[in-house]
């Protein structure tokens, strides 16, 4: 059990720091300021940035003068000041800068001592990050205590500092997750689940940097079926892929659908280690993979290759494949959906397959990038409910074009749900479910859509960036709820607008952690 220490704790200590700071042992400047302010002038300054380095505390201060200037200052402090605490500045006459705090109080201080359960609620986990850890003075025989400042990450108070005692000491950078027991008592989790998140939201960073869109690989291969000279073997494999793709008139069929996700790659890991190699081989991933290996073992005697020595150095090649792609491309943030659009231009003098192997590797991480964006958003909530996220794309026949579909669902499970899951005794419909798809159609343009599915009711809001689809959506959503209604769903709100969802915050906590750690 970790305690937030009391505000009567707080404020001795803050009267310690005050008493310091007016004999100048608080706060020192790092470097002289001559000429800064004029003789007895005061200002008032705040503390935007503070690093612990051994037992001193490192600040940047924002000086802000009566004239409307502002200037950033730089002081060592041997207590620990967190950011937004208010300090004063003035001008002695031996020409130094004196700096002292203000009257000591929890609002100048900008620390919390105590949780607001309106806020988070006992049960909330929360994540922080180490900003100092001190040693408190015990009396003899007294066990060692502890005493840090954490900077919380998440929840309705993420960006406040909280002020917690500990009976072990927490390591400074350190991120560490807790769950409320009280206003001002946490418990601490096991770090080994979230830095599993942590490594994922990293990796997703790499993979999104190497993805390309799909059509572009799928227009190469159906160019490739119809070119005589290439290699037998590697165009039979791309026969086999493009005919597996399903075509848009199948989706109306809900098998159909299934059997698209199935066949989608978000699903190969788990054939293979179930043991269902039948099924492996209408998978999209299982595919591509194939396509590579042949592409890259192509005799040399193919009209299709450049120079007779790239058949020696094509291994390598496909390997350096996704590195070429990291070097060239924009970083998209991570775990944003749906994935941006992105095709590979030709490099100069690239050879067919040189090209295939890059547009191979840019499709594999894409369907990479769904599944570990699959991973980054599976775990438990702060509610305490578990969220199991299952994020790909399927890439669509629609004529001659392939349009690429993508797809998240998403299930939220209370524990008691959960468990009666694991003993199939749940109707899958308690469970809350969201989706989410978008899409590229011709004529309609991008549409993306979003629903929510509890307990036999669903709702749902669509978004069409061309002002006359939004406009045709919404004369069919009558018959849409119809059809929803004729499967047995209650039906709640359904609405069209124009332009994209909206995008809130970031609140994801990987997604804080590798900012904080970037």
């Amino acid at each position: 059990m970790t305690e937030i220490n009391s505000l009567a704790a707080q404020t001795a200590v803050n009267t310690q720091a005050m008493k310091a700071g007016m004999t100048g042992e608080l706060l020192r400047l790092t470097q002289p300021q001559p000429g800064l302010m004029a003789p007895g002038e005061t200002a008032q300054a705040e503390v935007v940035a503070m690093r612990q380095v051994g037992s001193d505390f490192q600040l940047v201060l924002r000086l802000m003068q009566a004239n409307g200037l502002q200037t950033q200052l730089q002081a060592s402090a041997s207590q620990p000041l967190p950011q937004g605490s208010q300090v004063t500045v003035s001008q002695t006459e031996s020409n130094h800068l004196a700096i002292m705090l203000q009257q000591a109080s929890a609002s100048q201080v900008a620390t919390l001592t105590r949780l607001d359960t309106s806020k988070v609620p006992v049960g909330t986990l929360l994540q922080g990050k180490v900003m100092t850890n001190q040693l408190l003075p015990q009396a003899a025989g007294q066990p060692a205590a502890y005493r840090a400042l954490i900077s919380l990450l998440n929840s309705a108070q993420a960006g406040a500092t909280l002020t917690v005692d500990s009976p072990r000491p927490l390591a400074i950078g350190s991120l560490l997750s807790a769950r409320v027991e009280g206003d001002q008592s946490l418990r601490f989790v096991p770090l080994s689940g979230r830095q599993d998140q942590l490594n994922i939201a990293q990796q997703l960073l790499t993979q999104q940097n190497r993805q390309a869109s799909l059509p572009g690989l799928l227009n190469a291969l159906q160019q490739m079926t119809r070119d005589p000279g290439i290699d037998g073997d590697l165009r039979a494999s791309a026969e086999r892929l493009l005919v597996s793709l399903p075509d848009a008139r199948q989706l109306g069929d809900a098998k159909a659908v299934a059997q698209a996700l199935n066949n989608s790659g978000a699903f190969l890991e788990a054939k293979l280690l179930g043991g269902f190699p039948a099924s492996v081989a209408t998978d999209l991933k299982a595919h591509l993979l194939r396509l590579v290996a042949q592409a890259s073992t192509t005799p040399p005697g193919t009209s299709n290759l450049a120079p007779a020595s790239l058949a020696v150095t094509m291994p390598a090649l496909a390997r350096s494949a996704l590195g070429m792609l990291e070097r060239v491309s924009p970083r998209p943030q991570p775990g944003a959906f749906p994935l941006p659009s992105r095709l590979l231009e030709a490099l100069e003098d690239e050879g067919n397959l040189q090209q295939l192997l890059r547009l191979a590797a840019a499709a594999i991480s894409r369907l990479q990038s769904h599944a570990m964006s699959s991973l980054q958003q599976t775990g438990t909530l702060e509610n305490g409910n578990l969220q199991t996220t299952w994020q790909t794309e399927v890439p669509i026949r629609h004529g001659q074009e392939f349009i690429p579909l993508q797809v998240k669902l998403q299930r939220e499970e209370t524990p008691q749900q959960q468990a009666d899951r694991q003993h199939e005794a749940q109707d899958p419909l308690q469970a809350l479910w969201r989706i989410e798809l978008a899409f590229d159609l011709s004529p309609l343009g991008p549409v993306q859509v979003q629903a929510q599915l509890s307990q036999g009711r669903l709702s749902g809001q669509l978004w069409a960036e061309r002002e006359q689809t939004a406009r045709l959506i919404d004369t069919q959503l009558g018959a849409l709820r119809e059809r929803l209604l004729a499967r047995g769903l209650a039906v709640g709100d359904l609405e069209c607008h124009p332009g994209t969802p909206p995008q809130g915050p970031r609140t994801r906590v990987e997604q804080r952690w590798v900012d904080e750690n970037a």
